[in-house]
């Protein structure tokens, strides 16, 4: 072999027509995270019906919506047989037979993160052109579309699809020229904005197939989901990737999916009574106790505690002599430089503690905090 070449190996696989090591396995190939709906922290597979629009669903899937209540999410809903390779979806069902009105929309949607993608160009003359792939399932039929937007919504592109055959899995590839205008994010921001339209009015509907200024969420003529009552929609292997056509899924294992999607929210739950961080009292009223997070975060996060107290449920410090205070007190949280670990700050304490001492946060059987750097 001569100096600086390398020989490289074709591997078939068992996917028809698809072959490891011709650019069908790689290394962050999907700039999708939870492209196959297996992460749902949040719900843990339980129905949810969003009322406020971005409402989080499965782990990085937000729910847009202009009117609440219209539809519900559920990871696996109607418990049908997902498309082979895959054993979760994400499922909607429409909750009435609503006519959109002009400034209506509805929408699956997933931010992706600006670091995700600055290798595409998007913005510049070297945009890369990527593909959209993913499966759906639907009890209606038609066109349906969706988008990808700019963190700016100035800058858009509405792509457009057929079901032909109700309540059969059917498998999209759309193929999407890199865009040289529009502002794009290449650090911890928005990058790129996905969405799949379920509705929507003519203020958000242009035409397919072409980038263009202003923000739109269907093709003009779509399906509406949620204008048929008990309508579904199902979704999963999303993947959008480099190159001009579709290529294998890229499949992950658990733990690194549940890791990225915990780069944006994570569950931190204590089962039992439990000690959620040790630390030191300031004083004989307030308290500081750090613990870490199970991964760094994009950004210092949103923490949502439970109730302060002792009852089932509640986190409280416990004083010097590991006993309930006979003031209760407040805790908040904040963060140094570092977004991979949370420090609990406790005032207004009195009984028993002792400057220098040790302080326990305590969970009063179990109890769930939360974090979220969502985008």
């Amino acid at each position: 072999m001569a100096y600086g070449t390398v020989n490289a190996d074709v591997i078939q696989s068992s996917v028809t027509n698809t072959s490891l090591g011709a650019g069908d396995a790689s290394l962050m190939k999907n700039r999708i995270i939870n492209g196959a709906m297996v992460i749902d922290q949040r719900n843990a597979g339980a129905s949810v019906t969003p009322t406020v629009t971005n409402q989080y669903t499965l782990d990085r899937w937000q729910a847009q919506l202009s009117v609440t209540s219209k539809y519900s999410v559920q990871q696996n809903a109607g418990s049908i047989t997902p498309p082979v390779g895959f054993t979760n979806y994400l499922g909607i069902t429409s909750l009435s037979s609503y006519s959109v009105g002009s400034s209506d929309y509805f929408a699956l949607r997933q931010h992706i993160e600006g670091y995700n993608i600055a290798d595409l160009g998007w913005g510049t003359a070297n945009a890369k052109t990527v593909t959209l792939s993913f499966w759906v399932r639907s009890s209606l039929t038609g066109t349906f579309g969706g988008y990808l937007n700019d963190a700016g919504d100035d800058y858009c592109y509405l792509f457009s699809y057929s079901i032909p055959t109700a309540n059969t899995w059917t498998q999209i590839s759309v193929t999407i020229v890199g865009p040289t205008s529009g502002t794009w994010n290449t650090t911890n921001g928005q990058g790129i904005k996905l969405g799949f339209g379920l509705g929507t009015g003519s203020t958000y509907t242009s035409t397919a197939g072409s980038w263009q200024a202003g923000v739109y969420v269907q093709p003009t003529g779509s399906v509406s989901v949620v204008g048929t009552n008990g309508a579904t929609f199902y979704i999963t292997g999303v993947q959008l990737e480099v190159g001009s056509s579709a290529t294998g899924f890229e499949y992950v294992n658990y733990q690194t999916s549940l890791a990225n999607c915990q780069r944006y929210y994570q569950a931190l739950q204590y089962v039992n009574a439990s000690a959620i961080a040790i630390g030191q009292c300031g004083s004989t009223s307030a308290a500081q106790a750090t613990t870490p997070l199970l991964q760094t975060m994009r950004a210092a996060p949103t923490i949502t505690l439970p109730t302060v107290g002792t009852s089932a449920g509640n986190i409280v410090f416990l004083n010097s002599t590991q006993g309930f205070p006979a003031t209760i007190g407040t805790i908040t949280t904040s963060f140094g430089v570092s977004t991979n670990t949370i420090t609990f700050n406790g005032t207004g304490f009195t009984g028993s503690f002792v400057l220098g001492g040790a302080a326990i946060l305590y969970s009063v059987n179990s109890s769930t905090i939360q974090a979220s750097a969502e985008l």
